[in-house]
């Protein structure tokens, strides 16, 4: 398996844990993103420093507005972070 693939299923399998907690197990609720939010990415909340902040940004990710995040919304918020801290500036080209 490629370190790319791993890291698919690494996604995955964060995902299904946080999402098999309550409501559906397709989805996370607002809790269960909270949860993995706070345990995963502990870098990304101490900039976040109340529960409007996070209500706020958990709207953003529920692309579809039915109040839980799927797995294609988990995918954007990963990439989303990932551009922050690794950055995502495209890089001019000089020729």
């Amino acid at each position: 398996m490629t370190d790319l693939e791993k890291a698919i299923k690494g996604l995955k399998c964060t995902f299904d844990h946080y999402a098999s907690k309550e409501g559906k197990e397709d989805s996370l609720t607002k809790t269960e993103t909270k949860r993995l939010l706070v345990e995963q990415l502990p870098g990304l909340l101490k900039d976040i420093n109340d529960q409007d902040e996070l209500d706020k940004l958990f709207n953003e990710l529920d692309d579809n507005k039915d109040s839980e995040i799927d797995f294609a919304e988990f995918v954007v918020l990963v990439g989303a972070v990932a551009c922050v801290c690794l950055g995502c500036a495209h890089k001019e080209s000089t020729g």
